[in-house]
């Protein structure tokens, strides 16, 4: 296959994995929207297992780097502020302060469980435990917000929905705008932290256990315990 060019291998692994498909995205021949080479394809030019490569995979698309499909296959994302045309047209947001953020959250964010549950694959689970493990391993507040966010995203994502990951795409955006991170940033204490470490674990272990209503209850809990954490209400 001529877009597996020859390179230079090294040490086997995850690690290396990562690095030979960021090599791939930075070498122009794939712009936004195009497909890569199949996990198949990649385990066996770089002679490691499958697993390492869905690992990294799942990494890159937590990451925003990459959107996998179930069924059609890897593709790379569009770049920060783009419009993807797997995702449909996404939502713009102005100046959504942070209590319009809870608000929207909290009415969409429980609701999105059931989804996910139903239609939620291996993969999916796969790419919420990337995101806990990073964000179990960050002390620092930007490492830490990003997989928070990535996190959520990726519950929403796990639906399968185009619409409702366009929707919340357009929350998760809004994260990035200053008051949301000043205010979250006064407030995150490394007790807190922990708290919500502990608030994700039990929400994707509900979700793999296929359990709706626990999901649900899990995720409300999570954001009733951030908005009292922020706004104090």
């Amino acid at each position: 296959m001529s877009y597996l060019q020859p390179t230079s291998l090294g040490r086997r692994g995850g690690q290396q994995v990562r690095q030979w498909l960021l090599d791939m995205l930075a070498s122009g021949l794939y712009a936004a929207g195009s497909k890569l080479p199949t996990e198949r394809a990649v385990a066996e030019r770089l002679a490691v297992p499958r697993s390492a490569v869905r690992n990294a995979l799942a990494a890159l698309e937590a990451e925003g780097m990459v959107v996998r499909l179930i069924g059609s296959g890897t593709f790379v994302a569009e770049p920060a502020g783009g419009t993807s045309g797997m995702h449909g047209a996404l939502l713009t947001v102005g100046d959504a302060s942070p209590t319009e953020i809870m608000d929207a959250r909290l009415l969409i964010e429980p609701r999105i469980a059931a989804l996910a549950v139903a239609h939620a694959t291996l993969s999916d689970f796969e790419r919420m435990e990337v995101c806990n493990r990073n964000a179990e391993n960050s002390d620092d507040f930007a490492a830490f917000e990003h997989w928070d966010a990535a996190l959520h995203q990726s519950i929403a994502e796990a639906t399968h929905n185009r619409l409702i990951v366009g929707l919340y795409t357009a929350i998760t955006r809004t994260r990035d705008q200053a008051d949301w991170g000043e205010l979250k940033r006064r407030s995150l204490t490394a007790e807190r932290r922990n708290h919500y470490r502990e608030d994700h674990r039990r929400i994707v272990a509900a979700l793999r256990a296929r359990d709706a209503q626990s999901a649900e209850t899990a995720l409300l809990d999570h954001l009733r315990r951030v908005r009292q954490n922020l706004l104090g209400i």
